[in-house]
C-alpha cells in the first residue's frame, strides 16, 4: 500500500510540475510576442519593472552610479595589486641537482 501511495504523489508531483512548464512558457512566449520578438527589450522591461535598472534624468544622477562603480574598482585594485606585485617579485625557487 505504500508503494501505491509513494507512485501516486509522485504522478501528482510530476503533473503539478507540467502544468507550471506549460504555463512558464506560454507566459514566456506572450511576453515576447508583445515585445515583438526582442529578449533585450524584454529582459529590459524586467529590469526596470523589478527597479534594477532605474532613468538616470540628470547628470548628477549618473555621476553618482559611476561614483559607485568607481569605488568598487579602486577596492578591487586595491586588493589585487598586492597580490599580484607579491606574486611577480617572489624569490626564484633553488633548483638541486643529485648527481
Amino acid at each position: 500500500m505504500a508503494a501505491n501511495t509513494s507512485k501516486t504523489a509522485g504522478r501528482i508531483i510530476l503533473a503539478a510540475g507540467s502544468i507550471m512548464c506549460l504555463w512558464v512558457g506560454a507566459t514566456l512566449i506572450s511576453a515576447l510576442s508583445s515585445v515583438g520578438w526582442s529578449v533585450s527589450a524584454l529582459a529590459g522591461q524586467y529590469m526596470s519593472a523589478i527597479g534594477m535598472v532605474k532613468p538616470l534624468h540628470t547628470l548628477v544622477d549618473y555621476y553618482t552610479h559611476i561614483k559607485g562603480i568607481e569605488y568598487l574598482i579602486c577596492v578591487a585594485f586595491f586588493v589585487a595589486f598586492p597580490v599580484f606585485f607579491k606574486y611577480v617579485n617572489k624569490a626564484p625557487a633553488k633548483v638541486t641537482v643529485k648527481k
